[in-house]
């Protein structure tokens, strides 16, 4: 039997001199990072920070997005207790090292015993509770997991009703551990069946210690991240405790993050984003952070009230997503009090021009761009406090880690060509935060350059300065007769319109270009602009004529992830569409016979075309198929059967 042990003390993540340069980041490495960073796990961060701040809040929850509304506070010391209950309770539950503990909650404090007390009994693996189940159940069971904690609700997508359907479709799993919501009576709490377990059973385990007596290794695995799960397959990262306190320790160099400072967290928590740079970095330096109600920066309520909460709770940095920003930019003061903000972080997609003009003229906020991602454990570049950079510059490189940028070989891959200062490329990293490979070796070798760099696909260049600028993905280029646009481009020409509040260009499909340069575009509220006026305005800001749009379209919502980014697959699968349908109605002309062909998406890069039953239908398709058969995408074609037919296809 192993006797329970403490980690050894150190004192909590603290800056150093302020970074204002490369020098500065190149002065911090001056000496070993074993040295600099001798804690091993994020279980240690705890123990740290519990030690040191004791009873000051850690985590503030909001009921409602009310700023008068009073908060659910717990202190450094009670999440240390907490994490410490639910790591031994799940230990009771025969979780080790090598088992995963799938998490599928809302914003609330529970979340952070399961992420937390996960990692020191297991493997915790957040989850995306906006996927369907079988994308659930399907990640669930390639990591093994073993335990679901999972909200005791339903919330706006279910979560309870998902989580026991779960029950049946992994097989792996032997446990639920309910989250009761906040707000539920202990009277009205349901009866839970066979291998359902309350949270709350957490309260009759050690808070003290780990019963398991474990030491838990940097190379210790501490959690399993999708980078995927919209579509295809889902890919399982794999994240070292080492690679998360890295994190946290370079967000906290490179931010200058201090005890005084308090924060809103509305970023999901099964995304890197909100788990690693926006709640880790902030716990392991003394941050108060605040939990904007279950919904999060998704509840319009918080998003309304923002600047309230800021003035209430006396916020010292703000952080969002770029679409985030843009609907605060709609929200006035109305005299709320925010001078106590020092700080504006952005990261996820790269930042409009205007939108960052914008946000300053009316707030005096600069908007400082950061570059993170899931094979980095969520941060890989930061601009720090005090350096206005324009827009597209996401900073420089943390401490320790390397950087640099590649010319693109023919297939749009990185090759081995480095490239000098402003002269654009694929951006390739090695880092102490670098993940441990996907759970599928297959996947993890294409993630990674022959010479073991991480390929990021993000397209930019560095500065006389050592800065990094992004312009996009190297995906997202569109590719019009062999000739390379990038995306941002147009955008930055099309978002400096007053009237435009988010844009997005992407390829449509073209017989003989291969892709033609399109936008889709929504508007600030109240304003007006006709997609005429708009295409002509980024026409003239466009400098190459390849790269100017075919067409602007103004849509009433912009379709983003779960985490805000935009979402251009769905643009490119509107654009596809938009394509298919006007060569549809060349062929159809006004009318043929009332009845108009249906054109409808079908998956990934493919359209489908139904022909109505009539008359001419097999005829007409006939003439439909020799029309798109150029395009570059799938377009099938389908006839509704008349009486007594087989379908046609």
């Amino acid at each position: 039997m192993r006797l329970p042990q403490m980690p050894p003390l150190h004192t909590p993540f603290s800056p150093g001199a302020p970074v204002r340069s490369l020098q500065d980041v190149e002065r911090h490495e001056a000496r070993p990072l074993a040295e600099a960073l001798p804690v091993q796990s994020t279980y240690e961060i705890f123990v740290n920070s519990a030690a040191a701040f004791g009873d000051k809040t850690a985590l503030t929850f909001l009921p409602t997005a009310d700023p008068a509304a009073e908060p659910i506070r717990w202190s450094y010391a009670q999440l240390l207790t907490g994490i410490h209950q639910t790591a031994n309770l799940l230990h009771h539950l025969d979780v080790g090292p090598q088992d995963a503990v799938a998490v599928l909650l809302p914003g609330c404090l529970e979340y952070h015993l399961a992420l937390w007390g996960g990692e020191a009994a297991g493997i915790v693996q957040p989850l995306n509770p906006m996927l369907t189940d079988e994308k659930i159940a399907a990640m669930m069971t390639l990591a093994g997991a073993k335990v679901l904690i999972a909200y005791g609700g339903e919330g706006d997508v279910g979560y309870w009703s998902k989580a026991l359907r779960l029950r049946a479709l992994v097989p792996t799993l032997t446990t639920v551990l309910r989250v009761a919501p906040h707000d539920e009576a202990p009277e009205a709490a349901p009866a839970l069946p066979a291998g359902v377990v309350d949270l709350a059973a957490r309260q009759q385990h050690p808070g003290d210690h780990l019963v398991s007596g474990r030491h838990i290794a940097a190379s210790d695995i501490a959690a399993y991240f999708h980078t995927g799960g919209t579509t295809g397959a889902p890919k399982l990262a794999r994240h070292s405790h080492g690679a998360q306190v890295f994190t946290a320790w370079g967000s906290v160099q490179m931010q200058g993050i201090r005890p005084e400072d308090v924060g809103i967290n509305g970023y999901p928590l099964f995304h890197v984003a909100g788990v690693l740079p926006g709640s880790l970095a902030a716990l392991s330096a003394g941050v108060e952070t605040i939990i904007p109600t279950t919904g999060l920066f998704r509840n319009r309520e918080v998003i309304a009230n923002y600047w309230r909460l800021v003035e209430r709770y006396r916020c010292t940095y703000l952080s969002a997503v770029p679409t985030v920003l843009a609907a605060l930019a709609n929200v006035p003061l109305d005299g709320a009090d925010i001078s106590t903000l020092r700080y504006c972080r952005t990261g996820a997609a790269i930042l409009a021009p205007e939108l960052a003009a914008r946000f300053e003229r009316l707030f005096g906020l600069h908007i400082h761009e950061s570059l993170g991602m899931t094979e980095m454990a969520g941060i890989s570049t930061i601009t720090p406090p005090g350096v206005n950079a324009p827009a597209g510059c996401v900073g420089w490189r943390l401490p320790y880690t390397q950087l640099r940028v590649v010319a693109l070989d023919a297939q749009g891959n990185a090759s081995d060509q480095d490239l000098p200062p402003g002269q654009p490329g694929m951006v390739l990293f090695q880092s102490p935060n670098l993940f441990s490979g996907f759970l599928d070796a297959a996947d993890t070798a294409k993630a990674f350059t022959p010479d073991g760099w991480l390929a990021t696909g993000d397209l930019g260049f560095v500065d006389d300065q050592g800065r990094l600028h992004l312009s996009g993905r190297s995906k997202d280029l569109i590719i019009r007769s062999g000739h390379n646009i990038d995306p941002k481009v147009i955008e930055d020409a099309l978002g400096a319109h007053p009237a435009v509040q988010l844009c997005a260009a992407v390829g449509a499909p073209d017989a003989y270009a291969g892709e033609l340069p399109v936008v889709y575009a929504t508007l600030v509220p109240g304003a007006q602009a006709t997609e005429a006026e708009l295409l002509a305005f980024t026409a003239e800001r466009v400098d190459e004529a390849v790269a100017r749009p075919r067409w602007v379209q103004v849509i009433e919502t912009m379709p983003v992830t779960n985490v805000g980014k935009i979402y251009k697959p769905e643009l490119r699968q509107r654009a596809a569409c938009h394509t298919v349908q006007a060569l549809v109605d060349g062929v159809c002309g006004p009318v043929t016979n009332g009845l108009r062909p249906q054109v409808q998406p079908e998956g990934d890069n493919a359209v489908r075309v139904a022909v109505a039953p009539c008359a001419q239908a097999d005829a007409l398709a006939a003439r439909l198929r020799e029309v798109l058969a150029p395009l570059p995408i799938t377009v099938r074609i389908t006839t509704a059967p008349a009486a007594g037919s087989p379908q046609n296809a």
